[in-house]
């Protein structure tokens, strides 16, 4: 009888120079159980990454994100290494062909918001395709807010398009990314929320990127933390795997 399981991997870690013009950084909180994954490639002048939340089992999200990232690593260098491009029309092209990656190694519909952002250092401009609503927060000298601009998750179908959107960052510029296990954590009935993603930015005008992954990853698991006379914490109640927590920052230094 043959085997037909998928063969097992794991995406390999992201390997970003540091770059004066962008702090950029991505941190997950343990572990993860899940499917959120996050890489970036620098190209030319710009800086292009992702971050995803491929819905299954860990063993089946990390054999699709390699996929994804196979493709991803591939495309950006062929894609974005010159200098005169069309970021918009470019990044819409990438979108398609990491779509179809992750659908074709999922053996059909698989559910993956995305955001993927492509980040032109010497304008201080960022390309976005934010495909499923991940929340970006960002902020800058006219004040915090969630951008806006949500298209269709990828993975559900073959031939979608994405039209991206473009955000310019002005020195001290940041924006704060969040998956769905930082959002739905949850005390009670009550989830943390984009509210408190959103408070968090606004609480911490400066820092490191590093520095705005670990309060939020920080707040989030302590907001999920049930209380000392919570069920919960009785031995003989079996919890469920905590989801993933994952954040990504970006920061224009001054």
């Amino acid at each position: 009888m043959q085997n037909h399981s998928k063969p097992a991997r794991t995406p390999l870690p992201t390997a970003l120079p540091p770059i004066k013009e962008l702090d950029l950084h991505a941190r997950y909180h343990s572990s993860r159980t899940g499917g959120d994954f996050f890489d970036a490639v620098a190209a030319g002048p710009h800086v292009v990454f992702l971050l995803t939340d491929i819905a299954g089992t860990r063993a089946d999200a990390h054999v699709i994100a390699s996929a994804a990232q196979d493709n991803f690593r591939l495309r950006v260098p062929q894609l974005f290494t010159t200098e005169v491009i069309n970021m918009m029309d470019t990044l819409g092209i990438l979108a398609h062909e990491i779509n179809q990656a992750i659908y074709e190694a999922s053996g059909g519909s698989r559910l993956a918001p995305t955001f993927l952002g492509c980040f032109n250092l010497p304008l201080g401009l960022l390309a976005y395709i934010n495909s499923g609503g991940q929340p970006a927060i960002f902020r800058d000298s006219d004040g915090t807010r969630v951008l806006g601009h949500v298209t269709m998750p990828l993975g559900l179908f073959t031939h979608l398009t994405f039209e991206p959107a473009i955000q310019a960052f002005e020195p001290g510029a940041r924006m704060l990314l969040v998956t769905k296990g930082i959002l739905e954590a949850h005390r009670g009935r009550e989830q943390f929320g984009v509210e408190r993603a959103t408070a968090v930015l606004q609480n911490i005008p400066d820092g490191s990127a590093f520095d705005l992954c670990g309060v939020t990853l920080e707040d989030a698991h302590e907001f999920r933390k049930p209380p000392w006379y919570s069920p919960e914490r009785l031995p003989f109640i079996k919890s469920e795997p905590p989801e993933d927590l994952t954040a990504v920052a970006l920061v224009r230094p001054l």
